[in-house]
């Protein structure tokens, strides 16, 4: 067989144009909907919520959004309040996203600014701290 068929036929490790497509357009009307404000959870009230990614399984029955609490670290209390109002989530993304069918949704708290900023700190700790001596004695 030709190389060049073989590797035509493989499938690409990461998500599909299609997979990217849906998901930044539900993550776009996630985040119309809610900042309007009309999220009826009071653990919700005056919480500034970022939806950073939105993530599409291959089938596109199933969205991860990742979001994080502007000007803080999410916690679990914020996913648990958006799990909560999930129903009035779905109804609303339907009315915007013409899709033949609506993928169940998921949240999840999205870290990597955390993560990122710890492994900051520790590299400018290893940088400033004195380089030990040797101990070999030779």
């Amino acid at each position: 067989m030709n190389r060049s068929v073989a590797m035509s036929r493989e499938r690409p490790a990461g998500p599909s144009q299609r997979q990217l497509r849906v998901g930044e357009e539900l993550r776009h009307a996630l985040a119309h909907i809610i900042e309007r404000g009309e999220l009826h959870d009071p653990s919700l009230s005056g919480v500034v919520v970022t939806v950073t990614e939105a993530a599409m399984t291959p089938d596109l029955r199933h969205v991860t959004f990742y979001v994080t609490k502007l000007g803080g670290a999410a916690d679990i209390m914020l996913v648990d309040a958006l799990r909560r109002v999930r129903p009035f989530f779905k109804r609303e993304l339907a009315r915007l996203v013409k899709l033949r069918f609506m993928p169940e949704i998921h949240f999840k708290i999205d870290d990597r600014f955390e993560r990122a900023e710890r492994i900051d700190r520790l590299l400018r700790d290893v940088a400033t701290d004195p380089k030990p001596e040797d101990d070999d004695g030779a």
